[in-house]
């Protein structure tokens, strides 16, 4: 039987857990592309010339660094940013999904999510996921397997997402630059950002900035 690869779908109405197809996690100092465990530096490359390549390049960071807030929650977003301002990409925050006790609203707290609809609404080509908790991400990662051809990637900070396309573990605010660094270098040996142009919203605590 050939290898199973996590490739975007659209692949199934229920796409099967790629655990349960033999894919396995990597170990420190490696990552996975499409089920296959690599080098680090391989897969920064190649989320890079991804990212490049893409027409909605976009980042989805998480409660981890959107909402559980303190100093390293802090020093990622500044990454982030970065690394969206270098490729360029879009910026959509996921829900803070976290319980509200003592009181929780089931509608917001249980209903799935249907990352499904944003990647769709959006025409997302290519996304990664940061901060994201790991049973959040793997749900939303065979969601989007499933129904979109979306190029899945994500940077985990225990010990990987098989259900992504490409992923990486232990995030960290070293991994997030390195990984803008790798966008950096490929723009400077004359790879060009494929993005279409889009325009850029941002905020700051009294509002929109003009």
């Amino acid at each position: 039987m050939s290898q199973y690869k996590v490739q975007p779908g659209p692949e199934a109405f229920l796409s099967p857990s790629a655990a349960s197809m033999g894919i396995v996690l990597p170990d420190p100092g490696e990552a996975h592309i499409e089920g296959t465990i690599v080098p680090e530096e391989e897969a920064f490359e190649e989320a890079a010339r991804k990212f490049l390549a893409a027409k909605v390049p976009t980042i989805f960071p998480g409660p981890l660094v959107l909402w559980h807030w303190n100093e390293n929650a802090a020093k990622q977003a500044t990454a982030i940013r970065k690394l969206a301002n270098a490729i360029p990409a879009r910026l959509i925050p996921m829900a803070d999904y976290r319980p509200k006790y003592p009181k929780i609203d089931p509608e917001v707290e249980i209903n799935p999510n249907h990352p499904n609809l944003t990647i769709w609404h959006n025409k997302i080509d290519v996304c990664i996921f940061v901060g994201v908790h790991c049973h959040q991400a793997n749900l939303a990662l065979k969601i989007i397997r499933g129904g979109t051809n979306c190029y899945t990637m994500a940077m985990c900070a225990q010990a990987g997402h098989e259900d992504a396309c490409l992923s990486f573990r232990d995030a960290s605010v070293e991994k997030i630059e390195r990984l803008t660094a790798a966008v950096l270098k490929l723009k400077s040996e004359g790879v060009e950002s494929q993005a279409e142009e889009f325009t850029q919203i941002k905020l700051n605590r009294q509002g929109r900035i003009a």
